[in-house]
């Protein structure tokens, strides 16, 4: 009985100085949208901080939500073709070849998923603040927002380069710029 009270004022002790220590975190480094208005389009946005001046308002596009659509469009289709690789799988008529290429196949797709997803992360750490990539079978398509918001061969060459050389099997890279 005296272990069990023991550790209840462990656990009681902990929580409570877990509680205080992140409330002086957040009273120390406050949040950094607290009194933000948004006012404006769904697209386009105007974000003005409380105290502001009309000068200072800033536009903010919300081209994000368009990159979310695509790879909720892509997680789709492979979400589907899955459902019928594993309908394949299990399947009584199919043979140990056709179950096991359909295995296979699965496998490729969950590794040709987290390679795209790791690449829209590099892409991010070269700079730029959103990136979509899909790869097709030697063929890679990436879609970009620059911070400049405008686009050159040059932004173009460094990330084909870095897709070339982080990808073996890129056969083709083809980088597309959002505005």
């Amino acid at each position: 009985m005296k272990a069990n009270k023991r550790t209840v004022w462990f656990l009681t002790l902990l929580s409570l100085v877990a509680v205080i220590s992140i409330y002086y975190l957040k009273k120390e480094a406050p949040m950094e949208l607290d009194g933000m208005a948004i006012f404006g389009e769904p697209d386009k946005l105007t974000v003005t901080k409380q105290g502001d001046s009309d000068s200072a308002k800033q536009t903010v596009y919300a081209d994000s939500m368009k990159f979310e659509e695509m790879r909720m469009e892509v997680q789709n289709e492979r979400s589907n073709l899955k459902d019928q690789l594993t309908t394949k799988i299990l399947s009584a008529d199919s043979t140990a070849e056709e179950k096991n290429a359909a295995y296979d196949e699965i496998d490729e797709l969950i590794k040709r998923d987290s390679a795209e997803t790791l690449m829209e992360m590099q892409i991010r750490n070269l700079g730029y603040p959103e990136a979509f990539v899909r790869k097709d079978s030697g063929k890679v398509t990436i879609t970009v927002i620059s911070d400049d918001g405008g686009h050159s061969s040059k932004m173009a060459a460094e990330i084909t380069q870095f897709v070339m050389t982080s990808w073996e099997d890129a056969r083709t890279v083809q980088v597309v710029f959002m505005e």
